[in-house]
């Protein structure tokens, strides 16, 4: 198993989370963080002041898949949140020693 953390723009979130389900993905954790990478944020004018915002709001996914699933799901998910700005996101790749449900005790791949 592996687990996906993506981080994309919070405009796109409903996009990929409709391209996924059409692949059978049922479960994601969603969060919505702020950070920096290649885009170092803007400059704003409020009041006449001039302030820097170097952390600006994206959206986190957390995924669990089969090996099997998971070239087809970065690839689903890169697709779909790519506008070709910069701070379209970064997708991370985990391995993942085990899962277990909380309801049931079924643990490994039957738990996702």
């Amino acid at each position: 198993m592996k687990k996906i953390e993506c981080v994309i723009r919070p405009g796109k979130l409903e996009e990929v989370k409709e391209a996924l389900g059409k692949f059978g993905v049922k479960g994601m954790t969603v969060t919505n963080v702020i950070g920096c990478g290649l885009q170092q944020g803007k400059t704003e004018v409020y009041r006449g002041s001039t302030y820097t915002i170097n952390l600006l709001p994206k959206t986190k996914l957390e995924i669990v898949v089969r090996d099997e699933a998971l070239e087809n799901v970065i690839q689903i998910i890169a697709d779909t949140a790519r506008t070709g700005e910069i701070g379209d996101g970064k997708i991370f790749v985990y391995d993942m020693l085990d899962a277990v449900r909380i309801r049931t005790g079924e643990s490994g791949e039957k738990a996702i």
